[in-house]
């Protein structure tokens, strides 16, 4: 597989690219603060003639996921739009309004789950009813592993009952520590032999999604550069969409002083050659 490039900054490709899809946790802010050289390299681009959609994998929609970004420190002139595998997991939901739903969530944790079929006018009820599993997370996000779930996860499974996974992330890191999300339970649920619909990253429907933001500004997306620090998701996610991508060190992966044998060692591990790598996204 061939190893990325590693550019000085953003601004050795911008004039490549016509638009950035960007991850948002661990490539713009850390959940406890922005990353403020990732955000002025997205200020720069826009500020080129360049657009910037926000595209991640938490399990809100868009203005549940922007509310938080003042208080980080990420400034509303780094995006022109913003996009969610929860606003992905709406429009799916919308379409299935005639099914009973079991959800497994965060309730009012950081995803806070409510958000997600607010206004839907669904109908929810317990395992042995249900005809749709909707998997948003695990109830304590501080405390509970995934293998706590397998028992609970099974009552789905031998119904035969769909999943639809909220956030196919496996992990985020908060600040300096790592927590689980819904995508690890929706493995086990596929380990168990279920089914799982995936509406968010590397899946195509969060990249339709945004891709109509971005036709909605004027015109459509030609060139397109998706930036994130996950092999799993964001490289993957570019590759099957057909576009380049960048990998930077700033989010899951903790790097030691080799950042480029150590990541080209990583992407080959996972099978996705990322077309560029930087440590941190910079201008």
């Amino acid at each position: 597989m061939t190893p990325p490039s590693f550019p000085a900054g953003l601004s050795a490709l911008a004039e490549r690219y016509d638009t950035i899809l960007c991850d948002v946790w661990g490539v713009i802010h850390n959940g406890r603060a922005a990353f403020t050289e990732a955000c002025e390299a997205l200020v720069n681009f826009r500020a080129a003639g360049g657009r910037v959609c926000l595209i991640t994998n938490a399990p809100v929609p868009e203005a549940q996921v922007v509310r938080y970004f003042e208080p980080l420190g990420v400034p509303r002139t780094a995006f022109d739009a913003c996009v969610s595998s929860g606003d992905a997991t709406r429009r799916e939901l919308a379409a299935r309004r005639d099914m009973t739903i079991w959800r497994l969530g965060a309730d009012e944790g950081w995803e806070h789950d409510r958000f997600l079929y607010d206004g839907l006018d669904l109908r929810f009820d317990d395992s042995a009813r249900a005809d749709l599993l909707l998997c948003i997370g695990l109830r304590d996000q501080v405390n509970d592993q995934p293998e706590d779930y397998r028992d609970e996860l099974n009552q789905g499974t031998d119904r035969g009952l769909p999943m639809l996974c909220a956030n196919p992330d496996r992990q985020v890191r908060i600040g300096g520590k790592l927590y689980w999300c819904a995508g690890a339970l929706a493995d086990i649920y596929e380990d168990l032999g279920g089914t799982v619909i995936y509406p968010g990253k590397p899946h195509a429907p969060i990249y339709e999604l945004a891709l109509e933001r971005v036709a909605a500004m004027g015109a459509p997306a030609r060139n397109v550069l998706c930036i994130g620090d996950s092999p799993a998701t964001d490289v993957r996610g570019a590759r099957l969409q057909g576009f380049d991508s960048l990998y930077v060190g700033t989010g899951l992966k903790q790097h030691g002083p080799d950042f480029r044998a150590e990541v080209t060692d990583l992407l080959a591990d996972y099978g996705e050659p990322a077309t560029y790598a930087m440590t941190g996204l910079r201008w």
